[in-house]
């Protein structure tokens, strides 16, 4: 299928799109719009009061989903850090990034996101956490991991750069900027206000220059650990006295499927303590929020309302215990389903609500389609900008999502694929003989059954629905060279001391 390289540009002027190169722009359009990528980590779409949570305080949250469009059946294709943040910049799914596990060194020969702007004259900005440059397992504060240096591993990032590769430290934070050198934010501050202060004076900056900028700003929260003091008192104090009782889906059955990050490291040891860690959770939301209404109100201020795209998204959600796991890395609604907010006063309509099924490869030709870009053929993802400007086109007819692999270890026995639409989530792990893992289909109805409970797969009368389902995971999985080995399989075949050397699609 040919690629619409001109976005909604080539919609409003369709004559000179016709004669023109992919690089063009109406006469009308002094510059392509800036764009600015607000991630959180670790943010359901669950709780968000937007969605119907009435326990969260987005206000902001809330507005940006009433002035912009809401992608409402958003998910993270592969809901883990790296492999998520690798998928965004590339447009490709996981199998093609070869982020496979978490703290891997990204492989750079992918046409990122930030190179295809630099390339149409933007100026590029990042601050916060990056999580594609480590190559060893944990030693998080180690300069030699957490420094990124300036050039091809920043996959394009080449302008102002003020981030780490991971920590997960919400107080005497730090940054790098062109150094192994630490720059600390200082005693006393908490590193979203801090990191939200540095967007706000990037923008500032930039909007004075004739290039269009592309900042993305990268929050660590609301990432565990979610202990009292890890949010700021006053957020805190919001859900002190508020309950949050176990869901319907909830067990203390641990999940044989689950890895060591989501059974046993971070396994609550009693309701109250879920319940604790679900206060600084939402605590650590609404600190979310009220810098999403500072960086908005900058925006504004700056006269930079309409000549601006703002995506708000997060990488994966939480599971909090619902079918006997913590985190994520499962194709459970509470951990692939995302808030995706996109708002662009004057041109995309306020109050629109898109069900199409976005997946994290989708973010890349997406962005690139609103800006008028052109959108690299090697990209995996699909253009869904005219469902983010309320108009009717193609759709994907569903979400490929993807497991290759424990949180961070090489570990088998976790891995899984599924599809989900509109209505189904379907799912098969691979299964491990070595571990008693079978392996196991899943079919759920999220529209009968939205904390899926039932497992279709298991009962009779769904014979040609799963038949259908099946038929559509091979086609994908062949359309992307993806063979479904164990995870070990990539240690062995494509990385090399924890650097990506090759994927499915990189020889």
């Amino acid at each position: 299928m040919q690629r619409k390289t001109l976005g909604f540009l080539a919609t409003l002027c369709p004559l000179i799109a016709l004669a023109a190169t992919p690089s063009m722009l109406c006469a009308a359009e002094t510059r392509h719009p800036n764009i600015i990528c607000v991630i959180v980590d670790q943010l359901r779409y669950q709780a968000c009061g937007y969605a119907g949570e009435w326990k969260a305080r987005t206000p902001n949250l809330d507005k940006l989903a009433a002035v912009g469009v809401s992608f409402r059946q958003a998910v993270s294709s592969t809901p883990v850090c790296s492999a998520f943040r690798a998928s965004f910049l590339t447009g490709k799914y996981t199998s093609s990034t070869g982020m496979v596990i978490n703290e891997l060194r990204m492989n750079t020969h992918h046409r990122c996101l930030a190179q295809c702007l630099t390339q149409a004259g933007y100026q590029t900005g990042f601050i916060g956490k990056w999580h594609l440059y480590a190559n060893q397992l944990g030693n998080h504060l180690d300069p030699k991991n957490s420094f990124v240096p300036r050039g091809p591993d920043r996959l394009g990032f080449d302008g102002y750069w003020a981030g780490y590769n991971f920590h997960d430290t919400y107080y005497n934070a730090y940054y790098h900027t062109e150094s192994p050198e630490k720059i600390f934010y200082g005693p006393g501050v908490y590193e979203p206000n801090a990191q939200t202060t540095l967007a706000i004076d990037y923008l500032r900056a930039a909007s004075k220059r004739k290039q269009p900028f592309f900042l993305v700003l990268s929050m660590a929260a609301p990432h565990p650990p979610w202990h009292k003091n890890d949010a700021p008192q006053q957020y805190y104090d919001l859900f002190e006295d508020v309950a949050f009782p176990p869901p319907e889906n909830y067990s203390e059955r641990l999940d044989p499927y689950g890895d060591r990050w989501s059974n046993q490291s971070n396994r609550p040891k009693s309701l109250e303590e879920r319940t604790e860690w679900m206060r600084v959770y939402y605590a650590m939301i609404a600190n979310i929020d009220w810098n999403l209404g500072r960086l908005t109100a900058a925006i504004d201020k700056a006269g930079l309302g309409e000549q601006t795209i703002l995506l708000f998204t997060a990488d994966h959600g939480e599971m909090f215990g619902a079918h006997g796991r913590m985190m994520k890395n499962i194709f459970y609604e509470e951990a692939v389903r995302v808030p995706f907010l996109l708002r662009w006063p004057g041109t995309i309509p306020g109050r629109t609500v898109s069900d199409a099924c976005l997946g994290s490869a989708d973010i890349m030709p997406t962005l690139l389609g609103l800006a008028g870009v052109p959108i690299p053929q090697e990209v995996e993802g699909a253009d869904l900008s005219h469902c983010a400007l309320g108009r009717p086109g193609a759709e994907p007819p569903f979400a490929f999502l993807m497991n290759t692999g424990a949180c961070a270890a090489w570990e088998n026995g976790h891995e899984w694929r599924a599809l989900r639409t509109k209505r189904y989530t379907y799912a098969v792990y691979r299964g491990w003989q070595e571990k008693h893992l079978p392996r196991k289909e899943l079919l759920f109805d999220n529209v009968a059954d939205p904390y899926q409970m039932k497992n279709l797969a298991e009962l009779p009368g769904h014979a040609s629905v799963l038949a259908d389902f099946r038929r559509k995971l091979t086609d994908k999985m062949v359309s992307l060279h993806d063979t479904f080995p164990e995870s070990t399989w990539y240690e062995k075949n494509w990385i090399e001391n924890r650097i990506i050397k090759r994927t499915a699609m990189l020889p």
